[in-house]
């Protein structure tokens, strides 16, 4: 399966890289841009916000067009923003951080719904759907390494340089396997009719156990970005970790939203799976719920990072879990659109997380950030029996129509 879908992989990876360029080298840009670290640090939010806005109203239209071309159009965005931001010019990285935001918007949930697409409406679908999550993940954890060395070098202009000419290349490749495919099934059957715009909404909404799944991804997403926001500062305040000793912490904790991520697709997507995608869900939210109110109560530091692995690996659940069952029940006509709702839910999760953590911290310290965190995995819970109560309806409908074709 990693064979086959090399490019799509390659692509999920690249399509982290620039803003891991800005984030680590914040401070040299700034000095570059004659701006200070504050004010150049708070454009990556205008990626975020472009993120919000383009996934949600072009949701629709990535099952409008082949994912393959949709992803090539992003990539070439991404390549070109990349460019620009290694100009240092402060206008121009305003607009590297826009358009950066806008065109993962459009390239992360295309090459999510090119990889299902490639095995069907299965659970081999699911999995290869999760295998590009677990390689983003994987990305994130090692991308500061991989883009520093190359720096000494080069600089992180250079680094920014590379990224377009990886993206560009990789648009080319995906226009050309589009094409090639379309020759090899230009005598097929005509493509079924794609939904209108408004109608690819209606769709998804009646769609049993999708819109609860796109709540629990916002959800999920407000909960782990808002405690990764203030985490370096708990382990400073409580247990001492200057910068340096907290990034095996980091490292930590990227390692088991990989691991965890990788094997939650391969085990609910398997054969005959000991537990449903559904009830895998419900665990990974129990799991985040002990875990996330018990961190904030913790004193003694090796419970501390038993929780902050079992977090991270709760969430890798409930991620894989979210996507399996959104690749699943929205089938080849939907998930491009239910895909992109659900990564555009999850970049408001990032600035949602973040404002009520804060308002937890402030009001009633670090207790006040385990209750609202506490609170919205109770509520992404109340979600996860919606989902679980769909998954048993539909069990249902297929035993009656069962005993009406026996009959």
């Amino acid at each position: 399966m990693a064979r086959a879908l090399w490019p799509v992989l390659l692509a999920s990876a690249v399509g982290l890289l620039p803003f891991t360029v800005f984030s680590t080298y914040l401070v040299p840009i700034a000095d570059e841009a004659g701006s200070g670290v504050a004010a150049m640090g708070g454009l990556r939010g205008l990626g975020g916000l472009a993120a919000l806005l383009v996934g949600t109203a072009l949701a629709p239209l990535i099952d409008r067009v082949p994912k393959e071309w949709a992803a090539a159009g992003a990539l070439a965005a991404l390549g070109l923003s990349a460019a620009l931001g290694a100009s240092g010019d402060f206008v121009l990285l305003a607009v590297f951080c826009l358009l950066i935001g806008a065109s993962t918007a459009v390239l992360n949930p295309a090459l999510t719904a090119a990889a299902a697409d490639r095995f069907g409406t299965g659970k081999a679908a699911g999995r290869a759907a999760t295998l590009v999550t677990a390689t983003q993940s994987m990305t994130a954890m090692l991308a500061a390494p991989v883009i520093a060395l190359p720096a000494l070098f080069w600089g992180w202009q250079g680094d920014l340089f590379g990224v377009t000419a990886v993206a560009l290349l990789l648009a080319v490749v995906f226009v050309a396997r589009r094409e090639k495919r379309q020759e090899a099934t230009s005598g097929d059957a005509p493509a079924e009719p794609r939904l209108g715009y408004l109608a690819s909404f209606k769709a998804l909404a009646g769609v049993r156990g999708v819109v609860p799944l796109l709540l629990i991804g916002f959800l999920r997403t407000a909960v782990f970005m808002g405690y990764l926001a203030y985490l370096a500062a708990f382990y400073e305040e409580r247990f001492d970790l200057d910068a340096g000793v907290f990034a095996f912490v980091w490292t930590l904790s990227g390692a088991a939203f990989f691991v965890s991520n990788l094997l939650t697709g391969r085990l609910t997507n398997s054969a005959a799976p000991r537990l449903s995608t559904e009830r895998m869900l419900a665990v990974g939210l129990v799991a985040a719920l002990v875990s996330v109110v018990g961190f904030y109560f913790t004193h003694w530091l090796p419970l501390a990072l038993a929780m902050t692995a079992l977090h991270a690996a709760s969430h890798a659940i409930v991620a894989a879990c979210v996507v399996s069952l959104i690749v699943r029940r929205c089938g080849t006509s939907l998930r491009g659109s239910a895909l992109s709702l659900n990564a555009a839910g999850q970049s408001l999760g990032v600035f949602v997380g973040a404002a009520l953590g804060g308002a937890g911290l402030g009001l009633a310290g670090y207790p006040g950030v385990a209750v609202v965190f506490g609170a919205l995995v109770v509520a992404a819970l109340g979600a996860a029996a919606l989902v679980l109560r769909a998954r048993l309806r539909d069990e249902k409908d297929d035993e009656r129509d069962t005993e009406v074709e026996v009959s």
